[in-house]
């Protein structure tokens, strides 16, 4: 009995170690990018504080760093991952999360909204918001973060 216990503790512990292993090999990209991504937002701008950073796939990858400039004022910093062109802006100067999803309620009856998030297309900052619709379909709508503008729509997925 007592070994039947000790290759069920040293199976579980050798379970958990190759989970972890996974885990932390699937994070280390995400990681590096945000460190070097950080790196540049601070030598290319004032940003002086990092409140969020996540990562926008789309056309092109853009790292996406939301934070504060030397003044304490809140600052969005897109960053596409080739060209390497460092886009600030005022949180205040463009539309806001909310008002992003209220532009959506204009136009759609979203049943579930499940994310909304900076992204970028085509040096266009953006909002993506992520539905389900009333018939359970996927549905992205894309909002211009700057003027507020409807961009495009994928619908029923």
């Amino acid at each position: 009995m007592k070994k039947w216990i000790i290759f069920l503790v040293v199976f579980v512990l050798v379970i958990v170690g190759i989970f972890m292993k996974v885990y932390i090999t699937a994070v280390d990209p995400v990681k590096a990018a945000e460190i070097n991504a950080v790196k540049l937002a601070k030598e290319k701008t004032q940003l002086s504080e990092v409140d969020d950073f996540h990562l926008y796939h789309s056309l092109e990858t853009v790292d996406i760093i939301e934070g504060k400039n030397k003044k304490g004022e809140k600052v969005i910093v897109w960053i596409p991952e080739k060209s390497k062109q460092v886009i600030v802006k005022k949180a205040k100067s463009g539309l806001s999360k909310e008002a992003a999803i209220q532009k959506l309620l204009q136009e759609q009856k979203p049943k579930q909204i499940i994310s909304v998030r900076l992204g970028m297309e085509k040096n266009i900052p953006l909002w993506e918001i992520y539905y389900r619709s009333e018939n359970n379909l996927i549905n992205y709508y894309y909002v211009d973060f700057v003027t507020g503008e409807w961009l495009k729509k994928i619908e029923n997925l």
